[in-house]
């Protein structure tokens, strides 16, 4: 029920997840005006396994249930990183992250995997290791942000948003605002992606994310978009969007509980293991602190694969026992 151009509902509830960040490597193709995570091929520009274990187990240990895979888009594109790959005994980053996927289903976690631009094929392999899969839109405008950055073209991503609907891939997306976008470029993405769940039914939850600038990019002393103007875009996809797509904030990197309001459900995945890469500046909030920011509604905590899709069976069965143990104990959790 909207009043007052605010959201409010009788036993309102909004979700998280709880996850371990893992960046396999920070090296990538594109060289976006406003990011600060990538770097140069160098030595130890791939997190080893064993490191990737150590952070899977302490995950686990500390009640984790998702293991976010991420990495720079098509690394093997940057001088040098195929032949550092080789040497760990990979043909190929997805290689190596399919690995890594079964390695954190083994270890008890759900492997999410967001991993920039894919093929249908490789999507297709990359689905049996996942619960679920994303890649951001970002923005169906051509910003001069992107202009170093071929995999940040509208077209592929969308792409890519529609072959993940016809492998029923359970999928993230959304956009970044602040990047010179403009308020009509936002409505053009939400109805995109809109129309694309109407015809798929794939979409989970459309992350709105505030640009956050950093030091040392072109982008660094850029404005960042208001409270208000944030609220505004939150409001226009909560009116654009089917009831059941989720609609996602960072509570890392925006006023939450001012948000809130404005027709928020989910605050996505925070980890109690480790920093939020991208955006390392901006650590997590606890879940005390999330519980704040809820306000009057009930925070509950999820899987990384949305109840809905989880009944209509959008998962490779070899992780089904797993999804069933981490309902229980996420469950048990909220008693």
């Amino acid at each position: 029920m909207w009043t007052n151009g605010q959201y409010y509902s009788m036993g309102r509830v909004i979700t998280f997840s709880r996850n371990v960040f893992i960046p396999l490597t920070t090296v990538c193709r594109n060289r976006c005006d406003y990011c600060g995570f990538r770097t140069p091929v160098h030595e130890g520009a791939i997190l080893s396994p064993g490191e990737v274990e150590r952070l899977l187990r302490h995950g686990s240990t500390m009640g984790c249930t998702e293991a976010l895979f991420t990495f720079g888009e098509r690394p093997e594109m940057e001088p040098g990183f195929s032949g550092m790959l080789s040497a760990m005994g990979y043909r190929s980053i997805l290689d190596y992250c399919f690995e890594m996927c079964r390695l954190a289903i083994k270890v008890g976690l759900l492997p999410h995997t967001n991993a920039g631009i894919l093929s249908y094929g490789e999507m297709d392999q990359l689905r049996e290791v996942n619960a679920s899969m994303g890649l951001m839109l970002e923005t169906v405008a051509e910003v001069p942000a992107h202009r170093n950055s071929p995999g940040k073209r509208p077209e592929e991503r969308i792409r890519m948003m529609e072959d993940a609907g016809k492998l029923r891939i359970p999928f993230t997306t959304g956009i970044l605002v602040g990047i010179g976008d403009t308020m009509g470029d936002r409505e053009e993405a939400f109805m995109l992606i809109r129309d694309l769940h109407r015809r798929y039914g794939h979409i989970q939850e459309v992350i709105i994310q505030n640009f956050c600038p950093k030091e040392g990019t072109p982008m660094a002393s850029s404005p960042v978009p208001s409270t208000d103007e944030m609220c505004v875009t939150i409001e226009l996809a909560r009116e654009i969007l089917p009831a059941e797509v989720a609609v996602q904030i960072p509570p890392n990197l925006a006023d939450a509980s001012a948000l809130i309001p404005c027709g928020v459900d989910d605050l996505g995945g925070v980890s109690p293991v480790t920093p939020d890469y991208i955006n390392p500046e901006h650590p997590w909030p606890g879940i005390e602190e999330l519980e704040r920011v809820a306000g009057t509604a009930r925070l509950r905590e999820r899987l990384c694969i949305y109840p809905r899709f989880i009944e209509m069976g959008w998962y490779p069965p070899s992780i089904e026992g797993l999804i069933k143990r981490l309902e229980q104990q996420i469950r048990g959790e909220r008693r």
